[in-house]
């Protein structure tokens, strides 16, 4: 290393200022669209079945309604994974298109297959915003405040928008709407939050990392580089800045890294989307509550405030000891709720807490940094980042449409129980590859967390 200043150094050093405010709102309310569309349809399925005249649906039917999003997700993060390596803005805004209009067209499906087709459309919207958001976020963001930035654009704006699908499930219930508008106009509000957000999307700036090291245009680094950090200080590089591997090159020499990224997702997702997808339908009425209730109050009183106690720890901490402690905590909390379900079902305060305590660590840690895109985005090489974040959200929409065929027959044929215990074992497994496969990366910049400046014949920083 030339021991010069690096070029991304006024990026990574800059202090948190009005333009990363307002790329968190800009990233945010496309993941508040996220949250809002995954979990709206859980809480309204009962109301679109009886629309639908249909009293119950077989296995197949409630899976693929259930997982057909996740699926359009996984296909999404894949294909604009690519496309986000010929540039991050050239597709941002594109993403929360396609969910405002697959959003509002749920509103007018007649029947089930519809429905399914429709949110499978949905999902590649979804998967795309998974991919650009937290990317283009940690692209742009400073060092000390990156966890934050991404935790709070990415992470608690997810159980935001799943608390304000309750609130309008349960406030058009209050006002006495008919049922089968009811779920017409929850599913289709989806569309309000990501349509506020295409035009801000499409003027964020293409980020200085993708226009020097993918690009090579020194001239655009600049640019951002001022309009980001506010300096205006002159950088002019000595030498070429342009990554010149080639994207077999970085797979090649740290392929562990983005397996234990991915399958960190893939795990967390299994356990997860297991109570997003399911939870008010089979937890809450064990319970005693309806499928709105239930969603507020796992979300209003656990899932957000999980989200800023890690808000409040993930710059400070550190993402490693989040994580671990939050899948160990997850997975003896669900025990605790598989052990004791005879009790939870005789007193439903007991079962609402135990799987409110699940809910509420598993956002101040992993739902805070795997779920957030966080590890993608970190141990990532610029040439390759966008395509391991695709790999790594896709991971993750697999484990969450795994949980969506598979976890229903497990529960039907081995009881909730032995469900529950199964999904606390994986949480386990999940602390433990954290600990082995995972580095710390708080307060650094990308360019060390990815080791991009050790791996590149080409410095980073100026050539003297």
């Amino acid at each position: 290393m030339s021991g010069s200043k690096s070029m991304f150094a006024p990026l990574d050093q800059a202090k948190f200022s009005w333009f990363h405010g307002k790329s968190i709102f800009t990233t945010g309310m496309g993941v508040f669209t996220d949250g809002y569309d995954l979990s709206s349809i859980g809480i309204v399925l009962t109301l679109a079945l009886a629309s639908f005249g249909v009293k119950s649906l077989t296995g197949l039917e409630s899976s693929m309604l259930a997982g057909s999003a996740l699926v359009g997700a996984a296909i999404g993060a894949i294909v604009f994974g690519f496309l986000a390596n010929k540039g991050r803005k050239a597709f941002y805004g594109l993403d929360v298109l396609i969910m405002a209009i697959a959003a509002l067209a749920q509103a007018f499906v007649t029947n089930i297959p519809e429905l399914i087709i429709v949110r499978l459309i949905l999902g590649i919207g979804v998967g795309a915003d998974y991919v650009l958001s937290p990317l283009i976020m940690g692209e742009h963001a400073n060092a000390a405040d990156r966890g934050k930035s991404i935790a709070l654009g990415f992470g608690i704006t997810w159980g935001l928008g799943a608390t304000f699908a309750a609130v309008l499930y349960l406030a058009l219930q209050a006002l006495h709407v008919p049922p089968n508008l009811i779920w017409r106009i929850v599913l289709a509000a989806g569309s309000v939050p990501a349509a506020s957000v295409i035009y801000l999307r499409r003027k964020m700036p293409e980020t200085a990392r993708f226009l020097a090291r993918i690009a090579g245009d020194s001239d655009g680094v600049e640019k951002v580089v001022a309009q980001v950090a506010g300096t205006h200080e002159a950088w002019q590089p000595q030498g070429p800045i342009r990554d010149t591997h080639t994207l077999s090159y970085y797979f090649a020499h740290q392929w562990k890294r983005f397996v234990a990224a991915a399958t960190l997702w893939f795990l967390f997702d299994i356990v997860a989307y297991s109570g997003i997808l399911f939870g008010p339908s089979l937890i809450a009425k064990g319970i005693g509550l309806s499928p709105g209730t239930f969603q507020l109050v796992m979300e209003f009183a656990f899932v957000v405030p999980g989200g800023i106690v890690a808000l409040l720890l993930i710059d400070r901490w550190g993402r490693k000891p989040l994580q671990v402690l939050g899948f160990i905590g997850m997975a003896l909390s669900l025990l605790a709720f598989s052990l004791y379900r005879t009790e939870a079902a005789a007193i439903p305060l007991i079962g609402l807490m135990l799987y409110g305590l699940e809910n509420f660590i598993q956002q101040a840690g992993p739902g805070s940094v795997s779920a957030s895109g966080i590890l993608g985005v970190e141990l990532a090489p610029t040439k390759v980042r966008s395509l391991v974040q695709g790999l790594t959200v896709a991971s993750g929409r697999l484990g969450a449409s795994l949980t969506a065929f598979v976890f229903p027959a497990i529960f039907k044929a081995l009881g909730e129980s032995f469900a529950i215990g199964f999904l606390a074992s994986i949480a386990a497994l999940a602390a433990i590859i954290t600990m082995v496969a995972i580095p710390e990366t708080k307060k650094q910049s990308l360019e060390v967390n990815a080791q991009e400046n050790m791996t590149d014949s080409l410095d980073l920083e100026p050539i003297a």
